[in-house]
């Protein structure tokens, strides 16, 4: 289990309210068990939550079992990178937050693609050098 971010620091959670994360330990950990790879953090939106019902996701309902309360515009979650990139291309990717997502979704999403969707880049990105 990876517990670093796509910036390469330490990953931060993602959220809480709702409990997010594979593990429902409000961050984007992964491990062997989590085939999906749930390592975006994302600030879901309508249209993605819109996108994915389409798709066969359906992350709006309440799925109790599954300790999933059904997502609204503005939660925060850890989606898979596959569904996320599968948005992206259809033009409906939700604002990801970089410091929160796990450096493994750079296996199958270039930084570059993440980072034109990011909501925690400062407005100096010169201090992202350290």
């Amino acid at each position: 289990m990876t517990n670093r971010n796509v910036l390469g620091t330490a990953l931060e959670p993602c959220g809480t309210d709702p409990l997010t994360g594979f593990y429902r330990d409000g961050s984007c950990l992964t491990g062997p068990e989590d085939l999906g790879s749930h390592t975006v953090c994302a600030v879901v939106t309508a249209e993605f939550l819109e996108h994915q019902r389409r798709i066969g996701n359906d992350l709006s309902t309440p799925m109790p079992h599954y300790r999933f309360p059904g997502l609204l515009p503005g939660d925060r979650w850890c989606v898979t990178a596959v569904n996320w990139l599968r948005a992206h291309g259809d033009g409906v990717a939700a604002p990801v937050v970089l410091a929160s997502s796990n450096e493994r979704v750079l296996e199958l999403i270039p930084f570059s693609v993440l980072e034109e969707h990011a909501v925690d880049v400062p407005s100096d990105p010169g201090a992202l050098d350290g």
